[in-house]
């Protein structure tokens, strides 16, 4: 039922980044993924699928443009915008800002995947895509229509977050769909001060991301504290690399080149 009908797109590796619900940080990541990615001279592109809550836009400091349309024969295209050497589509672009979207499944699910068929790729290596939080119709038709290399899993360290990357991993990997989970990362793992560079607070419980990992035996990727300048980076259209605070860089970097042997 999955092989049928699949969106041919030009990018090597297509690796959804998923968590099952929102506000753990997953456009974080997904963004930072891609311009690590675009450092090492990969020619990467980022889709944001979160229809309801597109916020990759804001994020890569390009909210106040929008891509170039045209059309080509009797189909619509669109020119990704260019930042930090990424190719970027949102269906945020297209939208006024602070407006809501109000639209059924099918109609989502098209919209988003018109995103991927009608946009004009540089031939990427990696394609990233910030998932759209839960588990129904937008995401399954997603997961039908596109041949996705694998899934990366956002989650935080609370029971409550690793409830719903729990239905995440389990929707990647059910029969039919079989998409590989290529590892876990835990966000928000703890805090330090920058006054006490050596201590560790784990504010919202501890080893989550390790625990969701050993039960589907998939890898603990990466684990992210919680560092203040990297919200703050965000809505100011800057990435980690951008802050001052390099405490999370390095593990990240490391996660970034162990997903690219691994899938070389």
């Amino acid at each position: 039922m999955f092989d049928i009908d699949k969106i041919k797109l030009p990018a090597k590796h297509i690796i959804a980044v998923a968590s099952g619900k929102g506000g753990v940080g997953k456009s974080t990541v997904s963004v930072n993924m891609a311009i690590a990615l675009a450092r090492q001279g990969l020619k990467v592109a980022l889709v944001d699928a979160d229809i309801y809550g597109p916020s990759v836009p804001r994020m890569m400091g390009l909210e106040a443009l929008t891509p170039e349309v045209e059309m080509v024969g009797e189909k619509e295209t669109m020119k990704p915008l260019l930042k930090y050497g990424v190719q970027v589509i949102s269906l945020g672009f297209f939208m006024e800002k602070g407006q809501s979207v109000i639209w059924r499944g099918p109609l989502a699910a098209n919209a988003i995947l018109q995103l991927f068929e009608n946009t004009i790729w540089d031939a990427p290596d990696y394609m990233i895509i910030d998932f759209p939080p839960g588990t129904g119709d937008i995401q399954l038709t997603i997961l039908q229509r596109l041949s996705l290399t694998g899934a990366v899993i956002v989650t935080t360290p609370q029971e409550i977050a690793l409830n719903d990357a729990r239905r995440a991993v389990s929707m990647f990997l059910k029969e039919g769909i079989q998409i590989p989970v290529l590892g876990v990362i835990e966000n928000m793992s703890w805090f330090t001060p920058k006054t006490h560079p050596d201590e560790k607070y784990f504010i919202f419980g501890q080893g989550g991301g390790a625990l969701l990992a050993k039960e589907f035996n998939i890898k603990l990727l990466c684990q992210i504290p919680l560092v203040a300048g990297v919200g703050e980076a965000a809505e100011k259209g800057l990435s980690i690399f951008n802050i001052e605070d390099q405490i999370m860089v390095k593990d990240f970097l490391q996660m970034i080149d162990d997903l690219v042997v691994e899938l070389k």
